[in-house]
């Protein structure tokens, strides 16, 4: 090749043409974050008027189904349609009967959102450790270990009492086997055929849940959760997970957590159709705040990188705690 050829085939070739500039660079982005399929988690608790910071998760607190209601106000002023319940409540026993109660704090705080916003959709985090005293996910046997087809009862009692109180979307994070199938044929002759289910299909017992346990209350008293939750080094394991969920009846699968399995997010999004949801998880959120506050990072950056990688990885809807914050800077 000529020297001339060289020179013309150098210009013809030049990627930074397309990043000249801002407008340019919004022109051919290829990845979005959906601000419609934005989720902010929120910890409900008993009681009026409560609002209590959560030192481990700054900007985070707890919340009575009163000052729930106006938060969703506000995320809904800023563009998030949806918010993701969990309940604290003050009365823990065996068999997680606060779950199940029809007066419990999910189902007074979904009455409490629906009534001030009807259009918030109310995802409701469906498992039992945070309303056990041992702290596990469900009923135990004689061993101490969690008896699966017993916890899917309670499982199914419980979704009921949501489904009762105006929950749009149920999403069980216990990772018990059989749980979606029993929930649906549960929901369906009940006549709650309208209610989704968003199942925790692929949960990884993951170090990063750590702040959620403070937040939540919801730390084993013994052992882990190592034979329910997923083992972290297995990838092909959540395929199949996912799979048995969507026969099961699943309408959205989700990976738990996010920043770290976002192989497994790709490999799931090339397999599967159905809505794929991401959770951004509480170790995650405070991995990033910690290092904003001692000014090691800036903040507002790296959340719009994350929250990027989990769409570019194939995420349709992205559950975080920077839900609100990134949509009062894009929305």
């Amino acid at each position: 090749m000529q020297l001339q050829d060289k020179r013309v085939l150098t210009l013809m070739t030049r990627p930074r043409r397309l990043r000249s500039s801002g407008a340019m660079r919004d022109m051919v982005r290829e990845t979005q974050v959906n601000l419609g399929g934005l989720i902010q988690p929120l910890f409900i608790v008993a009681g009026t008027g409560v609002r209590d910071p959560i030192s481990s998760m700054p900007g985070v607190a707890r919340m009575s189904a009163d000052v729930a209601a106006l938060e969703a106000k506000e995320l809904a002023s800023v563009g998030i349609r949806a918010v993701l319940l969990f309940g604290i409540p003050d009365f823990k026993d065996a068999t997680a009967s606060s779950n199940y109660d029809p007066h419990g704090v999910v189902q007074t705080a979904t009455r409490a959102i629906k009534a001030a916003l009807p259009q918030m959709l109310v995802v409701a985090d469906l498992c039992n450790c945070e309303y056990t005293d041992h702290g596990h996910c469900g009923i135990l046997d004689a061993r101490g270990d969690v008896e699966n087809d017993a916890t899917v009862e309670l499982l199914v009692r419980t979704a009921l009492t949501y489904a009762q109180a105006g929950v749009d979307v149920i999403a069980p994070s216990d990772m018990m086997d059989g749980r979606v199938g029993a929930i649906r044929r549960a929901l369906d002759d009940d006549g709650y055929t309208n209610v989704a289910i968003m199942a925790y299909s692929a949960k990884y017992a993951s170090a990063f849940y750590g702040p959620f346990r403070e937040a939540a209350d919801s730390t084993p008293a013994f052992g882990d959760r190592r034979s329910y939750q997923m083992d972290p080094a297995n990838a092909r394991e959540a395929l199949r997970e996912v799979f048995l969920d969507i026969d099961e009846g699943a309408d959205i699968v989700m990976i738990k957590p996010a920043l770290a399995y976002l192989d497994v997010v790709r490999t799931v999004r090339d397999h599967v159709e159905l809505p794929l949801a991401v959770y951004n998880v509480s170790g995650e959120y405070a991995m990033v705040k910690a290092a904003a506050q001692n000014g090691w990072i800036d903040e507002e950056r790296i959340v719009d990188e994350l929250l990027l990688s989990f769409a570019r990885a194939g995420a349709d809807i992205i559950i975080t705690y920077f839900a609100k914050d990134y949509a009062q800077r894009h929305g």
